[in-house]
């Protein structure tokens, strides 16, 4: 069925509301329950080109839905993607402010930062390795403006992935002798560890993950472009986030980073 122009928009107005007041707003899956896959990304898209307007520059895109636990959950079977922003950029050791966020979690991830462009279709894992220019171990703070986490893929996707923050470890690691997918994870919550996992959990791979995004965007006449960053998916799972916690993750090979969260 789809949704018309007006409710589109309608809709992005809502989700700005809502991240710049700090008030979620209910799922967009009950309130109109004719929206699909596609109306959702046409969502994504206005409110990225109106941060483009507003002179936010364009540095870079999230995965998410890489690993089968959060498909099954969602029951979805393909990743989604969501646009990352230079306002969303938060320097290495830097704080996090948890007064301009809603209800936010926290994930360690594989982040790529690429050499050259990527321009699909029949992008490979094989490409995606050419086109790396290097890895790093991040962090990405997730965020949905729909209340209380109730949430379907159109949801998430509507609301740019439910992306909010993330921070990149100042350690540049090449991709020769690095086997990715056997990368451990461990994330710290005030000096415990609380997750664990390697990038196997990515798609089976991060690479995989990466070249699905630039297939992906090619059905739309988009590309991945030299510079960008690519974070590839959650290790592990998510953490919740309190005023005064300390986080920081460590990825095998790729190095550590830490932030600690201010609020009232």
């Amino acid at each position: 069925m789809g949704l018309s122009q007006s409710e589109l928009l309608d809709i992005a107005d809502k989700l700005d509301k809502a991240e710049a007041t700090c008030t979620p707003i209910e799922s967009l899956v009950d309130t109109y329950p004719g929206m699909e896959e596609k109306d959702a990304y046409q969502i994504q898209w206005i409110i990225a080109s109106r941060a483009l307007r507003a002179q936010r520059h364009l540095v870079g895109y999230k995965i998410g839905l890489t690993s089968l636990e959060a498909q099954k959950h969602f029951q979805v079977y393909e990743p989604d993607y969501g646009h990352l922003f230079d306002s969303m950029l938060i320097n290495e050791e830097g704080e996090i402010d948890l007064t301009q966020l809603i209800q936010p979690k926290i994930e360690g991830e594989i982040a790529f930062v690429l050499g050259r462009d990527l321009r699909g279709p029949g992008i490979t894992p094989f490409q995606v390795a050419r086109a790396v220019e290097f890895v790093t171990t991040s962090f990405e703070i997730i965020d949905s403006r729909i209340k209380n986490w109730k949430i379907t893929s159109k949801d998430t996707i509507a609301d740019n992935g439910s992306s909010a923050r993330f921070i990149l470890a100042g350690q540049k690691e090449k991709l020769e002798g690095l086997n990715l997918a056997h990368l451990g994870l461990a994330l710290y919550k005030n000096n415990d560890v609380v997750v664990t996992g390697s990038g196997g959990a990515v798609m089976g791979n991060p690479l995989n993950a990466v070249a699905f995004l630039a297939n992906t965007l090619a059905k739309h006449d988009r590309f991945l472009m030299e510079g960008q960053v690519i974070l590839s998916g959650s290790i592990g799972g998510m953490v919740s986030m309190q005023p005064g916690d300390h986080f920081s993750v460590e990825i095998q090979s790729l190095g550590r980073v830490s932030t600690r969260c201010k609020g009232r």
